[in-house]
């Protein structure tokens, strides 16, 4: 997923913008293939960057 943020943000958006857009991207997918919306939750949340829960770390 950082991939493809950073290609966004090579393109001119802010990290901001890169990641709205992406779940802009991810919430159609889910609208227009209802079906698949686990699966694609899934990818999504599987390369979506991750906080670190050590919050002392």
């Amino acid at each position: 997923m950082q991939e493809l943020i950073n290609k966004l943000m090579a393109e001119g958006l802010t990290e901001k913008q890169a990641l709205k857009a992406v779940e802009i991207v991810k919430n159609f997918a889910k609208d227009k293939f209802p079906l698949f919306a686990g699966a694609i939750e899934k990818v999504f949340d599987k390369y979506a960057p991750k906080q670190d829960d050590d919050f002392l770390g």
